[in-house]
């Protein structure tokens, strides 16, 4: 079985006060205030009822009214999310709001080295926040702040994260966790942007490229670019530090705490298409469109829990959401697509999860598995709802050989967050390891009906499981899907050619056992399985030769 992926790390709450002027994904196209009015409504008493409060003497459709029974106890715990992860996981009322960590109390029952990863966090935290400030603004937002002191928000779509709060801070959300937010009105003009992009390709991040996942994308670190950014700066100080500080009062104090970690102008096009689906190394991410959606086809980004489609994003406009939300980008197959992409701290706040995480990875890359396993199952102890360290953990387990923990972990990620894919990937291999092969084919197929689903790794894996039950045209199949997406993979070319000859096809198997030779030619087996196929074929000559190349190598 080939090697478990590794996780890319690139590294919710209706907004109490609903006169700030946050709409819904559902409210988009409203045709007048009254219609405006009616989902509010919905949202409020959703709310409302969430909570166990009561709306004494309101109106059924008395809006006002509703809303100030909820201003009145808003900070009233959630009592239970109705068909929501820890809900439909057997929670009792109550466990669905996520509570607070007392680190004081884990550091006590979890020993020291517990506490001295926490404190490592906390140094690595101020660090970061440090070398932020010496390369992007820090500080208030700029003189004139785009948006008013009376607390009046910039527009934007919001659209729920899925059943699962932010890694980080879960306690500080609430459901329906409508934290991806994508503006209305574009932060920055089309000709402003135009002039970014082409002050930025004279600093030359059009010839940039770098791999990030199975992809190499265009572009460039900011750091890189001195003059976009010096632009980007006021970008920050002036629009985009305020706006988020705006969207996110619940973990953001204000514009002064907000750290650029890392930030990128990515270039996509045909050759540099898109991204894994992954998730970001920051509290919140945000991603500027630079580039006019008639520049280019296909592209945007998606959003893994809410199907395929990607959000529209035209010049100028931007999302913001928590980093720890999986999406992943649409391939443009034509013109180019220019992005900036940034991922941020809270200058007060540290991201104990996310770092735990972090320095898990670490250890293992390094070889200390299971010190490794250590970090992941604290960062359950701080977030017991954090998917990617029961990813992480089930992955330890794996190489750990405790295959059984592995397909544990693997299985409640995917109850946690259902159309995950490399939740589903890891599932598989797990069961294959434990003999349960039927049900790794299922866990499979389910993954590659993901219709932005092109990971060879995935069609190898189900190709091998389908082998295994002796299912050999399906395994064919599967190869070629595996073959049409990485072409160069010796393994995938060996294996069709062997599906194709179990079933008498020594014809079909010959060009996938020539390709296998062509990629390894000093691999003994596939020089084997050659010249078996040749001899079967009637090319004698042909056999005795590729078995002269065999013994010269052997």
């Amino acid at each position: 079985m080939p090697p478990l992926r590794i996780f890319l790390v690139h590294f919710g709450l209706l907004l109490q006060r609903f006169s700030l002027g946050i709409t819904h994904a559902a409210d988009e196209g409203a045709s007048s205030d009254k219609s405006f009015d009616t989902e509010l409504l919905r949202a409020v008493k959703l709310e409302l009822w969430q909570r166990g409060l009561p709306c004494e003497g309101c109106e059924e459709g008395d809006l006002a009214a509703h809303t100030v029974a909820l201003e009145r106890g808003w900070r009233r715990p959630i009592l239970g999310i109705r068909g929501g992860y820890c809900a439909s996981s057997g929670g009792s009322p109550g466990d669905c709001a996520p509570k607070a960590p007392d680190l004081d109390i884990l550091k006590s029952s979890l020993g020291p080295r517990f506490a001295a990863a926490i404190d490592k966090n906390i140094a690595d935290h101020k660090l970061d926040c440090a070398e932020s400030c010496e390369k992007f603004y820090c500080g208030p937002a700029g003189p004139n702040p785009p948006y008013a002191v009376n607390g009046t928000l910039p527009k934007v779509t919001s659209h729920s994260m899925g059943e699962v709060p932010p890694e980080d801070f879960a306690s500080a959300f609430r459901f329906p966790l409508d934290l991806i937010k994508v503006t209305k009105e574009p932060l920055f003009g089309r000709d402003e942007c135009a002039r970014v992009v082409k002050g930025a390709e004279a600093e030359n991040v059009h010839l940039n490229e770098y791999v990030s996942g199975k992809y190499k994308l265009g572009g460039d670190w900011m750091e890189n670019l001195p003059n976009t950014l010096t632009w980007f700066n006021g970008a920050l100080r002036d629009k985009i530090f305020p706006t988020l500080a705006a969207h996110f009062p619940e973990v953001i104090s204000g514009p002064e705490v907000l750290r650029a970690h890392s930030v990128a102008m990515l270039k996509y096009n045909s050759s540099h298409p898109r991204t894994d689906v992954h998730v970001d190394n920051g509290i919140i991410a945000l991603t500027l469109a630079l580039s006019p959606s008639d520049n280019y086809q296909g592209g945007g980004t998606f959003f893994e829990h809410m199907g395929e489609e990607p959000l529209p994003m035209d010049a100028g406009h931007a999302t913001f959401r928590p980093g720890s939300v999986r999406h992943g980008g649409h391939p443009v197959t034509s013109g180019e697509r220019y992005i900036i992409g940034a991922f941020i701290l809270i200058e007060d706040k540290v991201e104990h999860v996310r770092r735990l995480n972090n320095q898990g990875r670490a250890a293992r890359q390094q070889g200390r598995t299971t010190e490794a396993r250590e970090f992941f199952e604290w960062g359950l102890q701080v977030n017991p709802t954090c998917v990617t360290c029961m990813k992480n953990l089930g992955e330890v387990h794996m190489a750990l050989g405790q295959e059984q923990q592995a397909e544990q972990m693997f299985a409640k990620a995917l109850e946690a967050t259902p159309r995950d894919v490399d939740a589903m990937y890891n599932l598989g291999g797990s069961l294959k390891a434990l003999g349960r092969t039927k049900e790794a084919i299922e866990v499979y197929q389910r993954a590659a009906q993901v219709k932005n689903q092109d990971d060879w790794e995935l069609w190898y894996n189900l190709g091998v499981a389908l082998g295994d039950e002796q299912r050999f045209a399906e395994e064919a199949r599967a190869y070629e899907r595996a073959l049409q997406i990485n072409p160069g993979h010796p393994e995938s070319n060996t294996n069709l050619a062997i599906a194709r000859a179990t079933q008498g096809d020594l014809a079909g198997a010959l060009p996938a056992f020539q390709k296998a030779v062509e990629l390894e030619p000093t691999n003994g087996k596939s020089l084997i399985n050659l010249a078996r196929c040749l001899k079967g074929l009637g090319q004698d000559a042909e056999a005795q030769g590729t078995i002269a190349r065999y013994n010269a190598l052997f």
